[in-house]
């Protein structure tokens, strides 16, 4: 690249825009293309097809409106999401829907560059670097915080960088690490590979490696940079911790390995510290482990009648399992959750239970989860779950229908493929917010009226989800001195969810009612239950004004030395990642520096 290319922007230390006279000429990005062997792609909304202009195509909008509601549509687009902005909605042109506005761009990102080899993401930083772009990097856009986005940006897609899954019966650490402890099996995953390739490749060989509970989930971004939950979390650990080794393209574009030996703080930043802000993961090697059997439980229940008795007894009966989830991940159990005391599909199914001539199928208010435990069978985990089953069972009696199934599976991929690894459906948005609750938080004389709180009214629609996967091996990997996971995981079991929608076609301010009900009601109630945990940040309030603190606890002064001294001009940024306190986006997009900021 040419020096001559290197443009006088009197404001480029602080920010940067499309509309700026310092943004390449297009003569610039053609030769940026030619450098990345064709592999530039300018933007398109994959909506764009439903709008009047250039790409407008009725036949293609019907199939785009078919799926959009697919991960694997959207995460094989450019800039498809999985959570949508509002920039250009899909829409149904043989319902007669019209355009709410015109589709533009919004904060999506201007380029893509897709990125199939380690060096066109080198060539990508340093043409970023030049010419002071904001950078977004992308894998699959399976992203709730927006941190896949950014006004004017060049984006950097690793989904189709493969080079590979390799199994090693044995893993032999490279420039044999003489700190890396680990003596069993692991995977080396060069490149975008989702989980569901992983899974298989494990499954194949009787090994369990800790995925996403959703299996469409990327293995190298921010699911496992921001520390990675999944069904096996509890008994393996989570999945920042699997991470053995790396590859990482760094600010200055050099490609490092990090592990316990070489770059140990970017080894220890990648490992929780939050994605897309360190460098740019290319190839991770990760933890196989043996696998083993496991006996699953299907819980169920909703109250009969909406009456107050009925409603009051089911918000009795949300607070006691929740009373009862650290003693049962003590003994062996973990998974997954939810309720909601209005639904707008059901939750809760019954196909036996009949309430004089009507036949209750299902239930709109309810409760459902399904848990698991390694190395036991069907009896003895209902044997486990019985005093709970029985104090359900007096407590309840007449006013909640309760429905309870147990299974037995030979390995952890049998119950993975029949209960847990579920592609749920995606393609619209919501406000959002969590909390990681500990033994104290969930034992609270406090925790109902919490809850209570949380869900608020029926017309709210709100939806609680329960993940249910902390203790065990996630409490245990608080002693690594390379984990940047958020040290409340160490003593959290529950990291419990919150999230609301809107009707389609809502108002900006109606959108805002929401997001404020979230961060200052539904998560604030929740701060208060367990004010000295912290959030998940995967899954977090992207409006949470105390983000730093929640989303990495005492590890953030560390975090944020090491991103000063591997990344000092930010060129890795994205909302509530470490360094973005430093910044701020105004109401056009355009990203400026904060006047004046010192470091806390």
């Amino acid at each position: 690249m040419p020096l001559a290319w290197a443009l006088e922007c009197p404001d480029k230390e602080d920010c940067t825009a499309p509309t700026e006279p310092c943004w390449p000429s297009p003569e610039k990005w053609n030769y940026l293309n030619s450098t990345v062997a064709g592999k530039l792609i300018q933007n398109v909304q994959p909506a764009a097809v439903c709008y009047p202009g250039p790409y407008q195509d009725p036949v293609r909008c019907d199939y785009v409106n078919s799926q959009w509601r697919s991960q694997d549509f959207q995460s094989t687009a450019p800039i498809g999401l999985s959570y949508p902005t509002d920039s250009c909605p899909v829409l149904n042109l043989t319902a007669g829907q019209q355009p709410p506005h015109d589709c533009t761009l919004g904060d999506q990102p201007v380029y893509t560059i897709n990125a199939t080899e380690a060096n066109q993401v080198t060539t990508g930083i340093r043409f970023a670097k030049r010419y002071n772009l904001r950078l977004v990097i992308r894998d699959t856009g399976h992203d709730l915080l927006r941190r896949s986005t950014g006004y004017g940006s060049l984006q950097i897609w690793i989904k189709y960088l493969r080079t590979g899954i390799v199994f090693q019966q044995t893993f032999s650490p490279s420039g044999r690490c003489s700190k890396s402890n680990w003596k069993g099996s692991a995977f080396q995953i060069g490149g975008g590979y989702t989980w569901s390739d992983v899974l298989e490749e494990a499954a194949s060989r009787d090994v369990v490696v800790v995925g996403g509970g959703t299996p469409s989930v990327g293995c190298l971004g921010g699911w496992m940079q921001g520390g990675g939950h999944g069904p096996a979390a509890h008994d393996f650990g989570l999945g920042a911790d699997q991470v053995l080794e790396a590859q990482v393209v760094l600010a200055n574009g050099r490609v490092v390995t990090a592990n316990p030996c070489q770059n140990p703080e970017i080894f220890f930043a990648i490992r929780g510290g939050g994605g897309g802000t360190y460098g740019v993961v290319v190839s991770t090697a990760v933890k196989a482990h043996p696998t083993n059997k496991v006996a699953a439980q299907q819980l169920s229940f909703a109250p009969l009648t909406l009456d107050s008795s009925s409603m009051s007894d089911f918000m009795k009966a949300i607070e006691l399992i929740h009373n009862a989830y650290p003693d049962l991940s003590d003994q062996g159990f973990s998974g997954y959750g939810s309720w909601a005391l209005r639904s707008p599909t059901p939750l809760v199914y019954n196909y036996n239970y009949t309430l004089g001539e009507q036949v209750q199928s299902n239930f709109t208010t309810g409760f459902t989860h399904t848990i698991a435990i390694f190395g036991k069978t069907a009896p003895e985990a209902e044997s486990i779950f019985a005093p709970i089953a029985s104090n359900f069972a007096s407590s309840f009696r007449g006013t909640l229908f309760f429905n309870t199934t147990y299974s037995s599976f030979p390995t952890y991929a049998a119950y993975y493929t029949a209960l847990s690894g579920i592609a749920s459906p995606i393609g619209t948005s919501a406000a959002l917010g969590s909390r990681l609750l500990d033994r104290k938080a969930l034992t609270s004389p406090q925790l109902g009226e919490t809850l209570q709180r949380v869900v608020g009214a029926p017309e709210e629609y709100t939806s609680v989800n329960t993940v249910f996967v902390g203790g065990g091996q996630v409490a245990r990997d608080g002693a690594d001195p390379y984990s940047g996971v958020n040290p409340a995981w160490r003593t959290a079991y529950v990291h419990n969810i919150v999230a609301r929608g809107w009707v389609p076609g809502a108002d900006e301010d109606e959108k805002r009612e929401v997001y404020r009900d979230i961060t200052e009601v539904k998560v604030q109630a929740m701060k208060e239950l367990a004010p000295g945990t912290g959030a998940y940040m995967n899954e977090g309030d992207r409006f949470d004004p105390d983000y730093l603190e929640d989303f990495y606890g005492q590890h953030a002064p560390r975090l944020s030395s090491i991103k000063r001294k591997y990344d000092p001009s930010d060129l890795f940024y994205c909302p509530t990642c470490i360094g973005s306190e430093r910044w701020v986006e105004e109401e056009t997009g355009r990203l400026c520096r904060v006047e004046g900021y010192t470091e806390k």
